[in-house]
C-alpha cells in the first residue's frame, strides 16, 4: 500500500474550508505530553485567543476534544435535565439535530418552525416563549443547510421579556466569519467547529459558557448524561486544577492556536469585511449569469451561499464536473432542498477573490456546455466590478 497523497482541491463547500499553510505546519510540530508544562501553556493561550474571537470574557471558554457536533451535544447534555422545557428554532438540518438531542436528554421540546431558506419570525418566537416559559431557547446563527442568518441581537431582543431563559447559540459556521459578540448579546452557551471560518482541520469544538450558564450546570439535580462531555469535569482539566480527564488531541490544539493567531493578526472587523465583500461579489456574478439565490438579501449568510439549481440541470453532474475538471468542491442541498440548491462556502482561507472568480468562470463554462441559456452579462465581470468598487486599503 502506497503513501496517501490527497488530490489538490479548492474547498468551497459547506466545510471543511482550506487551511492556511501556517496551520498545516503547526500540525506537524513534535508531540509533547497532554500535561506537559509547555502544552499547558498552549492551552492557556488557546483560551485567551478563543475569548477574543468569541468576543467574550467568559472564564469557561475552551475547545471540546471532538467535532462541532459534539459541541452541540455538550451544550444540551450539560444544560438540560429531564422534564426541562426547551424551545428550538428550526429552519434547517441543524435545528432538526438540536431537536433530536433535546428529546434524547428528556427535555420537553417545543419547536418554532420556518420554511427552509427563510428567516425566523421573531413574533412567533416571542409567543412560543410566552406560552412555554422554557429554561432554554436554542437557535442556529448560521444555518449551513440553507444559507440563512439568524442575528443574535434579534433573539436577545425577544428574550428581554424572559430573563430566566438561557440563550443557546450554534456558531459552527459563523465563528470567525460573522460577528457573534457573545457578551454583547448575552449568549449563555455557544459552540462552534474548527473546520469552517476558523480554517482549521475538523476535530475540535470551541465552546463558551456564561457565568449564568455555569451556575445552571452546577445546580443540576442529576448527573450530566455524558461522562466525556460533562463540563463539571472537563473544566477542571482546562482550569487551574489541571485535573486529568482525557488525553487532549495535542496536534489539533497546535493547529487551533495557529488558526486563532491568524484571525487576531487579520483583525476581526477586517475579517468580517473580507467575508462580506467576497459574498457580495459572488452574488453579483451569480445574478449576472441569470441564476437565483435561495435566500432573501436581508437573511443571507456571507460565508455560506445557496444558489438555486436551474431547471433541467443535474445538481450532482455539475458538482462532479467542478471537482473533476477544476478541482473545486461545492456542496449540494439537504433534506427538502436536495437537488435544488448548490451550497457555496466562502469561509476563512477559502474566502478569497481568486476563488470567487474561478468558481464563476468554471460554473459558467459548465452550464453553457450543459445547454443552459445564461444571461449575456458575464459573472466574472460582475464580480470583478464589485471588487473594483472597493476603496484600496489605507
Amino acid at each position: 500500500m502506497n503513501e496517501f497523497n490527497p488530490p489538490k482541491r479548492i474547498l468551497m463547500g459547506p466545510g471543511p474550508s482550506d487551511a492556511d499553510p501556517r496551520v498545516l505546519r503547526a500540525l506537524s510540530a513534535p508531540l509533547v505530553g497532554h500535561l506537559d508544562p509547555a502544552f499547558l501553556g498552549v492551552m492557556d493561550e488557546i483560551q485567551q485567543l478563543l475569548r477574543t474571537v468569541f468576543e467574550t470574557r467568559n472564564r469557561l471558554t475552551i475547545p471540546v476534544s471532538a467535532t462541532g457536533s459534539a459541541g452541540m451535544e455538550a451544550a444540551f447534555v450539560n444544560l438540560i435535565e429531564p422534564g426541562d422545557a426547551v424551545v428550538v428554532c428550526v429552519n434547517g438540518v441543524f435545528g432538526e439535530r438540536m431537536s433530536d438531542i433535546v428529546t434524547r436528554c428528556g427535555g420537553r421540546l417545543t419547536r418554532v418552525e420556518t420554511q427552509w431558506g427563510h428567516g425566523l419570525d421573531m413574533e412567533e418566537v416571542r409567543k412560543t416563549l410566552q406560552r412555554t416559559r422554557p429554561r432554554i431557547l436554542a437557535a442556529v446563527q448560521a444555518e449551513t443547510s440553507t444559507g440563512v442568518l439568524t442575528p443574535p441581537a434579534r433573539l436577545r431582543e425577544v428574550l428581554k421579556e424572559f430573563p430566566e431563559t438561557l440563550l443557546l447559540l450554534d456558531c459552527v459556521t459563523s465563528l470567525g466569519g460573522h460577528p457573534v459578540e457573545i457578551d454583547r448579546h448575552g449568549v449563555d452557551f455557544a459552540y462552534s467547529g474548527t473546520q469552517k471560518c476558523l480554517s482549521c482541520p475538523p476535530g475540535l469544538a470551541p465552546i463558551t459558557v456564561s457565568d449564568r450558564g455555569v451556575e445552571r450546570i452546577r445546580q443540576r439535580k442529576t448527573k450530566v448524561q455524558s461522562w466525556y462531555l460533562d463540563l463539571t469535569m472537563v473544566e477542571k482539566y482546562w482550569g487551574a486544577d489541571r485535573t486529568y480527564h482525557h488525553t487532549a488531541p495535542i496536534s489539533m490544539n497546535y493547529a487551533l492556536r495557529e488558526s486563532l493567531r491568524l484571525i487576531v493578526e487579520e483583525g476581526l472587523q477586517n475579517r468580517y469585511d473580507r467575508h462580506r465583500l467576497n459574498h457580495q461579489a459572488l452574488v453579483a456574478g451569480v445574478e449576472a449569469m441569470g441564476l437565483e439565490m435561495l435566500v432573501r438579501p436581508e437573511d443571507r449568510l456571507w460565508v455560506l451561499n445557496t444558489v438555486r439549481v436551474p431547471d433541467g440541470v443535474s445538481d450532482a453532474a455539475v458538482r462532479s464536473r467542478l471537482l473533476s475538471d477544476f478541482g473545486i468542491e461545492i456542496g449540494g442541498g439537504l433534506g427538502p432542498l436536495k437537488d435544488r440548491i448548490w451550497r457555496v462556502g466562502l469561509m476563512g482561507a477559502s474566502s478569497h477573490p481568486n476563488n470567487v472568480l474561478m468558481l464563476l468562470n468554471a460554473l459558467e463554462r459548465i452550464l453553457r456546455q450543459e445547454g443552459v441559456r445564461l444571461a449575456p452579462g458575464s459573472g466574472v465581470e460582475a464580480a470583478s466590478a464589485v471588487f473594483d468598487r472597493q476603496e484600496p486599503p489605507v
